[in-house]
């Protein structure tokens, strides 16, 4: 991984993602701040953070880093089109991730990065479902990467509480 820009990233974490007063006008009129940051605010996080930029067309979030943002001890969600599930699943297992952890509130975060050839073998397990979910007429194929083997997995890059980095 490239070197980090830290400072970058906590600005614009500052500014558009930990918006305390928009979370209060939220919750002066009783409307959860969870799911109020989209995953785009997280992907141009974790684009700041490692020097990486969007990536062109279907694939990976960012040219060399998938991006999973998820509440912390969720899992991270991974979505497989018919068109061209196939080929994201090939490109996962030789692309690394980044897989961010929030608070509901969104005052404390972890940033962790995964090499991909530790996720390879589970991108590869899901393939068969992926061609049998498309076989019979399907809608999307879903699977999803555990918090827990993120967390066991997962080198920390980048660590927030409340509000302020650790």
């Amino acid at each position: 991984m490239r070197a980090l820009n830290i400072i970058g990233a906590l600005d614009y974490y500052e500014k558009h993602i930990f918006r305390q007063g928009r979370f209060a006008v939220f919750e002066r009129y009783g409307f959860s701040i969870v799911g109020s940051v989209p995953s785009v605010d997280w992907e141009v996080f974790g684009a700041i953070l490692t020097g990486d930029q969007k990536r062109a067309g279907y694939g990976s979030d960012l040219t060399h880093l998938e991006v999973k943002s998820a509440v912390d001890g969720n899992s991270f969600e991974y979505q497989y089109h018919k068109k061209h599930g196939e080929e994201k699943l090939d490109e996962d297992q030789v692309i690394d991730h980044l897989f961010i952890s929030y608070s509901k509130d969104y005052r404390n975060v972890v940033v962790r990065y995964v090499e991909a050839v530790r996720l390879a073998s589970t991108f590869e397990s899901w393939r068969q479902g992926y061609q049998e979910r498309y076989a019979t007429g399907g809608q999307r194929f879903r699977k999803s990467i555990s918090f827990g083997f993120v967390a066991e997995n997962g080198e920390i890059v980048l660590r927030i509480a409340d509000g302020e980095p650790v």
